[in-house]
């Protein structure tokens, strides 16, 4: 990732003045911020000084509570994995798992987030994050051999190519707003679209379980 806007050596911290009474809000306010600013223009478009005015803050305190953008990137990262893991967590049933990443996806931006670090992917798999990211789908494919193990879903599908689909598809309505306004005439945003796609593609995915009239493993 790229370090343009991480704070030079020599750089003061903001004086008492300049700090907000309350830490906690004054971050997440910043963090609130950044989300947008990320999700609209990715991680090398997004300006700190975009942010900072997003949030009402000076732009040294981004420097000072976060080290710079990459920081505020990375802490981005682990909130949502604490999210995740409190909101989400591996005995979720399938359909609803499926309901709550759409919702997040919408909700968070996580979708239009993850869908910039797609594009401006290198492929340079050697940093430390990238070893995380790899050992949390790992993770993840594993949790999906669990479910084929006990019978809830078919095992004849493949649990990468599952999760991928999976992921894709929970992610369609942040990533793609203007096919959702074309196809179903409505703002990608929507409670109501959210709802009725979270729910049809929980269903969907059900299909991969062994409700229907094959036991799995059966043709």
């Amino acid at each position: 990732m790229s370090t343009e806007n991480r704070a030079p050596r020599g750089r003061r911290a903001p004086a008492a003045h300049e700090r907000q009474r309350d830490p906690e809000r004054t971050k997440a306010r910043i963090l609130e911020a950044a989300t947008a600013e990320f999700a609209a223009k990715g991680f090398a478009g997004a300006r700190v000084s975009e942010i900072a005015a997003r949030a009402g803050v000076n732009q040294q305190l981004i420097a000072y509570y976060f080290d710079g953008k990459e920081g505020l990137y990375r802490e981005m990262n682990r909130r949502w994995r604490a999210y995740e893991a409190q909101e989400i967590p591996d005995d979720t049933p399938m359909g609803e798992m499926v309901k709550r990443y759409v919702r997040a996806s919408v909700e968070n931006l996580g979708g239009r987030l993850l869908a910039w670090d797609g594009l401006a992917d290198t492929g340079d798999d050697d940093g430390e994050e990238a070893r995380e990211r790899d050992a949390r789908l790992q993770h993840e494919v594993e949790v999906i051999r669990e479910r084929q193990r006990a019978g809830e879903i078919d095992d004849r599908l493949d649990p990468a190519v599952l999760h991928l689909i999976a992921t894709s598809a929970a992610n369609a309505l942040a990533v793609y707003p203007q096919l959702a306004r074309g196809l179903f005439g409505a703002d990608a945003r929507s409670p109501e679209l959210v709802e009725r796609y979270a729910e049809q593609l929980a269903l969907l995915i059900s299909r991969a379980g062994n409700n229907g009239d094959a036991p799995a493993g059966k043709s």
